[in-house]
């Protein structure tokens, strides 16, 4: 992935997850819309050398989830067991008696097609004032996996249970734990790196030039989560409001690289958002500034 190209794909995409699975990059993407009622799937793109992609549309089984009608966002996948589980945010919820929230979908491909898996929301409730939208799953070493969530400034995190269809209690008794840095607003991306845990998030506005994209790291899972840097955000003549990203790990040359999405300059319309990939870098315990391209 030398040569990298911004955007990456033609069209309006955003809040990417990204992954490596089958011998290919795989990026998963909300469909990039103004009207929410407009973003009714979701799609994926991949590739086998991080340059040309090809897309997949429509990803999940929505007559699985007729409950859902508007809003279909940020998704985030993992492999376990030989199965893809899909999460993915339903109906942008406002309060606890409105259908929708946290969905959970499986299938046999990275592909999909992906089928609900409960019948019903993951988590369709706000908890600790988090709004139920914007997950990120991460798989530590030791084989346990975590569900990082929500918008509305507050972050929790929750383990999920062995079967993936709901949480385990943590040593507090509890099914989730609220552990929002300073500055957050949504968007939590996790991602291990030589021992050390790395919380990004975005902050600002995202229908503006003020989304960027912050971190803070720690010592475990579950924190605690202090210090903030700013690693990407607006860059004179690039782009404005970089934000909510994921990542990708190029092994065989031993590079890092974020996956986000950006808005061009002057450009007011909300959804216009495109699909970008940077470099990463980390030294002595810290993720240097991004350079956008």
């Amino acid at each position: 992935m030398e040569t990298i190209k911004n955007p990456l794909v033609a069209g309006w995409y955003a809040d990417p997850e990204a992954r490596f699975y089958e011998g290919k990059y795989w990026i998963y993407v909300t469909r990039s819309a103004t009207d929410y009622k407009k973003q009714t799937n979701l799609d994926a793109f991949s590739s086998v050398d991080g340059i040309r992609w090809t897309k997949h549309e429509g990803i999940i089984r929505m007559e699985d989830f007729p409950y859902v009608t508007q809003a279909v966002w940020a998704p985030t996948i993992l492999r376990k067991d030989g199965k893809y589980y899909l999460i993915f945010a339903s109906n942008d919820i406002h309060r606890n008696e409105e259908p929708g929230g946290i969905e959970i979908a499986e299938a046999d491909r990275p592909e999909g097609p992906f089928r609900s898996m409960l019948g019903r929301p993951l988590i369709d409730r706000f908890i600790y004032g988090a709004q139920p939208i914007d997950a990120h799953l991460f798989g530590d070493e030791d084989g346990r996996i975590y569900l990082y969530y929500g918008g509305w400034g507050h972050c929790n995190i929750a383990e999920m249970s062995p079967e993936m269809n709901g949480f385990i209690r943590n040593k507090e008794g509890n099914l989730f734990k609220e552990i929002t840095p300073p500055g957050y607003v949504e968007g939590p991306c996790m991602m291990k790196y030589d021992g050390t845990y790395f919380l990004m998030w975005s902050s600002g506005n995202w229908t503006d030039g003020t989304y960027c994209v912050n971190y803070c790291s720690a010592s475990s899972p579950w924190g605690p989560f202090q210090k903030t840097e700013t690693i990407l955000e607006a860059q004179e003549g690039i782009a404005d409001g970089p934000g909510h990203n994921g990542y990708l790990e190029d092994n065989k040359n031993n590079k890092l690289y974020i996956v986000y999405h950006r808005r061009y300059i002057g450009d007011k319309e909300p959804g216009h958002r495109v699909l970008c990939m940077d470099r990463m870098e980390i030294e002595n315990g810290r993720i240097l500034p991004i350079i956008m391209t």
